[in-house]
């Protein structure tokens, strides 16, 4: 008897688990991006790597901003939403620009951990913890077994992970581990705005986004812009209205360079 009662514990764990990790998706509201996706948006209750490209690698001022954007839903009203537990290794983020973007201050909470293993920690167990919807950290690197430590957090209480790939103070970069527990990466980038027709000055903050490694889903490379339906809406009740903080404007083009011509001296 004791055997069956501990196989069906076992079994009920199982379960329950498992319901845990399936949290539903976060649609973009967008088929060109939301189709690359499995189920059809962004997967909750997973974690996701963002990282930079040039010296946003050290800054991650654009991959921030991005990920701030895709992380607002979770952090307003609503059955998805709860607190934001942002891990810095460097104390510069900057609540008002989050504000800006329609991220609400008042749902998030700032952390600065003392070195990569601190803060690995401290997502696990922010992740883990009730009323916690999301957990961004700024990470340098974490390897297979950090990933899955990672995942298996999320899946406690169905929290979803940005993981900002970031080197805060400079410094050579750690060899990347051979093998991660994702369920997306994206390479971000900041790209020029325009401002709407007829208007002068700068438009909505804009970024070129490729989505690198997804499981169960398919690559692609878009130009994204953050929505003016929530810049500086932070409090605003009205905008909650299901449009995402992030507006697809329009899919990359293969960036792989054509065959060079052969040389040919003049004359």
């Amino acid at each position: 008897m004791s055997d069956f009662r501990a196989s069906l514990r076992a079994k009920i764990a199982a379960i329950e688990a498992h319901a845990r990790a399936d949290c539903g998706v976060l649609p973009f509201g967008d088929a060109r991006i939301d189709d690359c996706l499995p189920g059809g948006g962004l997967p909750l209750g997973r974690w996701h790597e963002i990282c930079g490209v040039g010296m946003e690698v050290e800054t991650a001022a654009a991959p921030a901003a991005f990920t701030a954007l895709m992380a607002a839903p979770l952090a307003r009203p609503g059955p998805m939403g709860g607190e934001v537990v942002w891990v810095l290794r460097r104390d510069d983020l900057w609540a008002p620009g989050l504000m800006g973007l329609g991220f609400p201050p008042e749902r998030l909470i700032q952390v600065c951990a003392r070195d990569e293993a601190e803060a690995l920690s401290i997502m696990e167990d922010a992740l883990a913890t009730v009323g916690v919807a999301a957990v961004v950290g700024e990470v340098e690197a974490a390897d297979l077994t950090a990933g899955r430590r990672l995942q298996l957090a999320c899946e406690k209480r169905g929290a979803t992970g940005f993981l900002i790939r970031r080197r805060p103070f400079g410094g050579n970069a750690r060899r990347e581990a051979t093998g991660s527990a994702a369920a997306t990466r994206w390479r971000i980038a900041s790209a020029p705005s325009e401002p709407p027709a007829g208007e002068f000055g700068l438009g909505s903050p804009r970024f070129s986004v490729e989505l690198e490694r997804c499981r169960g889903g398919r690559t692609g490379a878009w130009l994204f812009e953050a929505s003016q339906a929530y810049e500086g809406n932070a409090y605003d009740p009205e905008v909650e209205d299901g449009t995402h903080p992030l507006r697809l404007v329009a899919e990359l083009a293969d960036r792989q360079l054509a065959p060079a011509l052969p040389f040919r001296r003049a004359g």
